[in-house]
């Protein structure tokens, strides 16, 4: 079984996010950030001190947040417009949708603490509708950078884009599941294990859940292939079609509802090509959430490495 995991623990992506954009802005005075209540936090906190005049605070208004972003892009500014997920995709959706996604303007929208990383605070906080609300509205790639490398990657990217982008980020620190060098380009999965027994198709945070299970069941003599989706949209169905030709059973995992996410999306592929394999997706089912922290969470909805291990068992015995 190859794999190209650099090992050791790295940072939250969303402190890579905000690094990297200050490296970025102060290359280049077009780089803009606009944000809502959120100049001040620790994120944001140095590019705010450093460039203050490339940072717009709009306060917690996040319509405002979003129309000001388009406004910016539509001048030929590289806008991030930056929010806790939660508040950003809903709040915000109507804007997201006639203002930047049907205007078309390269706005890269920045929704941060997603999924359970705000746990303790409950559902109010919790931002498991943000991917399948942006996949359901034309016109807006849709990235879930999985570790430090993906982040930095993908917030480099994006600033060439000249189309509309979601970047979805948590807040807790992240191993390092890529060595340098490994090759990211949107719209492309990296595939971080290969195996022939169970293929996990994982996107954000729980790709390392992911590799955690795989490990796991590595000492119990069973392959496992792990793939990190960090593209939503545009899904990347080669590699989803070449993992399901090469693996026994498939297993999605998403921090996210089940309803219209990840899981979803790899289903309609794999239906609509022919194939019929054993097949979960694993995310937070249709109910409230239970309140806790983002790991007794991933725990309880059986998104922790070990429970995703029992899960992978369970589907290659046939009890899935």
């Amino acid at each position: 079984m190859g794999n190209d995991l650099g090992g050791g623990a790295g940072k939250a992506n969303l402190e890579v996010f905000a690094q990297t954009l200050l490296s970025m802005a102060l290359q280049n005075k077009d780089v803009l950030v606009v944000t809502s209540d959120s100049r001040g936090s620790g994120h944001l906190k140095g590019f705010a001190a450093r460039l203050p005049d490339q940072i717009v605070e709009v306060g917690v208004a996040e319509q405002d947040l979003v129309a000001i972003a388009a406004g910016l892009a539509s001048t030929g500014k590289i806008v991030y417009a930056v929010s806790p997920a939660c508040f950003l995709t809903a709040r915000a959706l109507e804007q997201i949708k006639n203002d930047v996604c049907y205007s078309d303007w390269p706005v890269r929208l920045v929704g941060i603490s997603a999924g359970v990383s705000y746990g303790p605070l409950g559902s109010t906080h919790h931002s498991l509708h943000d991917i399948a609300a942006l996949r359901a509205i034309n016109n807006c790639m849709i990235i879930v950078p999985a570790d430090n490398l993906e982040t930095e990657m993908a917030v480099r990217a994006a600033a060439g884009l000249q189309h509309p982008v979601y970047i979805r980020f948590g807040k807790r620190p992240m191993p390092h599941l890529h060595r340098p060098g490994t090759q990211f380009e949107i719209g492309k999965a990296i595939w971080v294990m290969r195996g022939s027994d169970i293929a996990f198709v994982a996107t954000g945070e729980v790709v390392a859940q992911a590799v955690d299970a795989a490990r796991t069941l590595k000492a119990q003599g069973i392959e496992s292939t792990v793939v990190s989706m960090h593209t939503i949209r545009p899904l990347d169905t080669q590699a989803l079609l070449a993992a399901a030709s090469s693996c026994k059973a498939m297993i999605t995992v998403e921090e996210h509802s089940i309803a219209g996410g990840l899981g979803e999306a790899c289903a309609a592929v794999l239906m609509q090509s022919g194939i019929h394999m054993p097949f979960r997706i694993m995310g937070l089912p249709d109910e409230e959430t239970v309140v806790g922290s983002q790991l007794e969470i991933f725990e309880h909805y059986g998104l922790s490495g070990p429970r995703l291990a029992q899960t992978a068992l369970e589907l290659l015995n046939g009890r899935g």
